[in-house]
C-alpha cells in the first residue's frame, strides 16, 4: 500500500534522490564541441542487450518509489510506458543508442513524478482551508 502521507522532508528527500539518479543516467557528461548531455543510459545504451536491461532496473526503482509517494495510477503507468519505450526502443542497435541520447526516459519520469507531487500538495492545501471554513 502506497504511503499518501509522507512528511514534507522525507518526500524532498525522495525527489531530490529521484532527481540525482536521473541527472546521472540522462545527462551526467556533455559531449565536447557539439555539447549534447549524455548520461550512464546512452552509454550503457552501447553494449547490445546488456545496456538497456541494466539501465532499466533505476527506472524500476524509480517508479517503485512514486508509488510510495503516492503517485496517482496514472502517473505510475505513464512512467512504466517512458520506461518500457527505453527498453524497446534503446535495445534497437544505433536508432536505439540515437534514441536514448534524444528521449531521456528518466528525465521524463521525474517531470511526471514533480507534476504529481505538486498536483497533490495543491489538493492537500485546499482540504485544509476547505475544512478550516467548515469548523
Amino acid at each position: 500500500m502506497p504511503y499518501t502521507s509522507l512528511p514534507v522532508a522525507d518526500a524532498a528527500d525522495r525527489m531530490a534522490r529521484i532527481e540525482r539518479v536521473a541527472g546521472l543516467l540522462d545527462t551526467r557528461f556533455r559531449l565536447p564541441v557539439i555539447g549534447i548531455r549524455v548520461g550512464w543510459d546512452s552509454i550503457l545504451g552501447l553494449i547490445p542487450g546488456l545496456g538497456d536491461a541494466v539501465t532499466t532496473v533505476p527506472a524500476g526503482w524509480m517508479i517503485w518509489q512514486g508509488y510510495q509517494m503516492g503517485a496517482r495510477k496514472r502517473t505510475l503507468a505513464r512512467m512504466s510506458f517512458n520506461a518500457g519505450i527505453d527498453l524497446i526502443v534503446g535495445g534497437v542497435p544505433i536508432i536505439g543508442d540515437v534514441f536514448d541520447v534524444a528521449f531521456k526516459s528518466h528525465k521524463r519520469n521525474v517531470a511526471l513524478l514533480q507534476t504529481d507531487m505538486q498536483r497533490k500538495i495543491i489538493h492537500a492545501n485546499s482540504e485544509e482551508v476547505s475544512h478550516g471554513r467548515t469548523s
